[in-house]
């Protein structure tokens, strides 16, 4: 088929979904509530269906009433029974893949189920959404007539029965149909390497001869490889390696910090940029404007939703809220049921509501990935805004960072530790830290009560880490490519004292 006739039908079905998205624009509630007994009835004769009569339950305030939220330890044991070959404990269908996450560094991984139902009406049918998006506000795109450039993550069987584990990407790429490969790069083959080093140098053999015109990766692990790119080539900016590249879909960790690296790799005003929200545990949002700074959320995907305040949550007064119920700017941990057979599940992201007509939202951080040792709440959306900040007034430029409380002892006032690895670090350290301090107290007011007077919290400490710092320490734990992060934000130390041993 000539490429420009597969340009023009593959943009023409892609629009033909918008009509479908205009209805949960329309009715977000009647869907999500749809969405919700759909699922019910769908896994009333599952075990958990069985345990919590999903039967009998006719709206959201039963089912609110009576099946708990949990965390993973929670149902790891029905994961694992599931893992073993037992099946309809959560889910009806088959549970055959696994997708393999840790959310962090940690040693102790998660898996967590993907059925048939997942695959087809949330991944499969987010990706084809994202383009639709894209196209529907881009018109005169060429997506279609070159490929995507895509970096994900590995494969490995679980060797005792059968079941698949790896990175949701690669269980993505895995499933795909034959004729997805041939509008992407590198080759499925490649894609499913699992050594990174190996891997990266194989990407880059296979796509330089490509016409790519798209981008779809984590940021930090895209820039690396994009950065191989250039000095491979030899060229001062990506257009020159792929002329027709237009847009780049990012997700997985926040772009604030690298905006302005991928601004001089691809140097051209109308260059797009998209970003996803996705997990292992499904796929949430996606950026429905050119230029836009949240995201919508997908209400059709067999995932119903629920938010918990985050002023409330952990505590005695913790409340559950759905969708009809939230407000513009108030932070919500997100609960999730699902078409995987995961059941009023908290998922550990944070968001805030920008609009709810229809709902778009930015994500703000992690519940566990903030600091509030001394009262002072700060989240990783603090931290993103304040780095912007300084990096424009100190012309410095951030590659990688964490942060971790110093414990008060004695007399002696607590503080912020802050271990950072600069691409350009600013001329003066005292400056930085002083306008760090100010960007804080401007963000987030606990934080300012706190350093009032140095009432309890001192001015941060800021460490400067060496080059390669965090790719180092990624490795010494076999987590470089894919989906693994550099944990922002602590209540403990555990990773700032590891980094610093290893920045001596």
């Amino acid at each position: 088929m000539p490429i420009t006739l597969f340009n023009s039908i593959a943009s023409w079905l892609l629009k033909k979904r918008y009509h479908q998205i205009e209805l949960f624009l329309k009715y977000p509630e009647e869907v999500q509530d749809e969405v919700l007994h759909q699922l019910l009835s769908f896994a009333e004769d599952t075990e958990i269906g069985r345990k919590y009569d999903f039967e009998s339950i006719a709206s959201y305030e039963t089912f609110a009433e009576r099946v708990p939220i949990v965390s993973y330890e929670e149902v790891e044991p029905m994961i694992e029974r599931s893992r073993k070959g037992e099946q309809n404990i959560f889910w009806p269908t088959t549970i055959k893949w696994f997708a393999k996450s840790s959310g962090t560094t940690n040693a102790k991984s998660k898996f967590i189920p993907v059925s048939s139902e997942a695959l087809e009406d949330c991944h499969y049918k987010s990706s084809k959404d994202l383009l639709c998006l894209y196209l529907n506000n881009n018109e005169n795109s060429q997506l279609f007539t070159g490929k995507s450039l895509r970096l994900g993550g590995s494969k490995e069987l679980y060797q005792d029965n059968g079941t698949v584990f790896g990175d949701l990407s690669a269980i993505l790429i895995d499933n795909m149909p034959f004729w997805a490969e041939l509008s992407s790069t590198p080759s499925n083959k490649v894609s499913l390497m699992s050594e990174w080093e190996t891997k990266l140098q194989a990407i880059i053999k296979e796509s330089v001869q490509e016409n790519v015109t798209s981008l779809a990766g984590v940021p930090s692990w895209m820039l690396v490889l994009l950065n191989n790119v250039l000095e491979q080539t030899g060229k001062e900016h990506l257009f020159s390696v792929w002329e027709n590249l237009e847009v780049y879909f990012h997700g997985g960790v926040s772009f604030t910090p690298y905006k302005d690296q991928y601004s001089r790799l691809l140097p051209r005003k109308n260059f797009n940029y998209y970003e996803i929200y996705n997990a292992s545990e499904g796929f949430f949002a996606i950026q429905d404007r050119n230029n836009a700074d949240d995201l919508l959320l997908m209400l059709d995907y067999g995932i119903f939703y629920e938010f918990i305040p985050m002023e409330t949550y952990g505590t005695s007064e913790q409340i559950t809220l759905p969708l009809w119920n939230v407000k513009v700017g108030r932070n919500y941990a997100v609960i999730i049921t699902t078409n995987a057979g995961l059941w009023r599940y908290k998922i550990g992201d944070t968001v805030r509501f920008t609009s709810t007509n229809p709902y778009r939202i930015k994500i703000t951080g992690r519940t566990k990935h903030h600091i509030n040792v001394f009262g002072e709440e700060l989240i990783i959306e603090n931290a993103e805004e304040a780095l912007k900040t300084i990096c424009i007034k100190t012309g410095s430029e951030i590659k990688d960072y964490t942060v971790a409380p110093i414990f008060m002892e004695g007399k002696e006032k607590g503080a912020h530790e802050w271990i950072i690895e600069f691409r350009k670090a600013p001329e003066e350290l005292a400056y930085f830290i002083e306008i760090l301090d100010n960007a804080l107290k401007s963000l987030n007011s606990d934080y300012e009560a706190k350093r009032y007077n140095n009432i309890t919290l001192k001015l941060p400490k800021v460490h400067i880490a060496r080059e390669n710092l965090f790719y180092d320490w990624l490795k010494s734990k076999d987590k470089l490519g894919g989906q693994h992060k550099i944990p922002r934000l602590s209540n403990k130390r555990d990773y700032i004292e590891e980094l610093l041993q290893m920045n001596k």
